[in-house]
């Protein structure tokens, strides 16, 4: 069926982008420049078998919060890349809306046909309740793939989530795409966020994993990541997995994105992931950089969703 297939695992004939020079670092950019282009001309598909029916995603901003204005900005200019139609869409509401206005402008972007996605930027204003506000959309349109019937069909076996949330999914992408066997390996998860952790957790389960996640309150956190084959590192806390905690031959994907103070630095700061890149490195057989692995993921992932929400709206199979 469209729409669902980011759940289950893909075969890729060889790893991709693979720098001689540097060959355990996983190139993320690279990768989600994949993606995107793949989206780009499954655009050119569907219109071609549509007669000129594009993807369309509306981005619902409350407030003027320069962070979240930035992070919009860059998905609509990934739209419009990848030929999705998303700023005559989008709705902009001042930081006084209310609760009530915000659900109204979501009910109506359920309602229209020209949107195939919806996508809430958090955080919203401290007075509007998130999660009524992101209840209300359409399990069809949810292209975070945070609602609960998404999340409990991506739990249950022998069923298909519509849509998988983009940071797992991209993941999953980059795994598979870097040659990272999967079915029958120990598997550990640092990190259960909704966000992050457990939905990636239960993709590894898909894929034939053995899974393990480990949490604020695991008792012997290093013990479990030392057996894992894979890690998934998703806590939020700088350089958490030491260089030591990693078995020789492991994959190492880094979620995390942390600033820590660096008087060297212009900005006074650094980025780093929640792995210690340069001690974990030497004990992994491949390891996502930070910044430059998952984050580039998260957005293409998005684009590959709203793609398949269309080609679900309009009955056109793009495998």
């Amino acid at each position: 069926r469209p729409g669902a297939r980011r759940a289950r695992a893909r075969a890729y004939d060889a790893p991709c982008h693979v720098d001689p020079a540097d060959p355990k670092r996983i190139d993320g950019k690279a990768i989600a420049g994949d993606v995107r282009e793949e989206v780009r001309v499954g655009v050119e598909a569907l219109k071609k078998a549509t007669g000129g029916k594009v993807p369309g995603l509306a981005v619902v901003l409350v407030g003027e919060r320069k962070d979240s204005q930035s992070y919009v900005r860059a998905k609509k200019k990934a739209c419009a890349e990848a030929g999705i139609e998303s700023e005559s869409l989008s709705v902009n509401l001042p930081e006084s809306a209310t609760e009530e206005e915000v659900l109204g402008e979501v009910q109506r972007l359920n309602a229209d046909p020209a949107v195939h996605g919806i996508l809430v930027q958090l955080p919203m204003p401290k007075h509007i309740n998130e999660e009524r506000v992101l209840g209300a959309i359409d399990l069809e349109k949810d292209v975070d793939g945070f609602h609960p019937l998404n999340i409990g069909r991506l739990a249950m076996r022998g069923r298909e989530p519509l849509f998988v949330p983009c940071t797992p999914a991209g993941c999953m992408e980059l795994l598979e795409r870097s040659g990272v066997e999967i079915a029958g390996k120990e598997a550990v998860v640092v990190g259960r966020s909704n966000i992050v952790g457990m939905p990636a957790a239960l993709l590894l389960l898909r894929r034939d994993a053995t899974v393990t996640v480990v949490h604020s309150r695991t008792k012997d956190a290093e013990a479990c990541v030392r057996r894992a084959d894979i890690i998934i590192a998703a806590c939020g806390i700088p350089n958490y997995v030491k260089g030591n905690w990693v078995k020789p031959g492991a994959a190492v994907i880094d979620v995390g994105i942390n600033a820590v103070d660096d008087a060297t630095k212009k900005r006074g700061y650094r980025l780093v992931g929640d792995a210690d890149y340069a001690m974990c490195k030497e004990a992994a057989s491949k390891i996502t950089p930070v910044p430059g692995g998952v984050g580039p993921m998260t957005i293409a992932m998005l684009l590959k969703n709203v793609l398949d929400g269309a080609a679900r709206a309009y009955g056109v199979d793009l495998d």
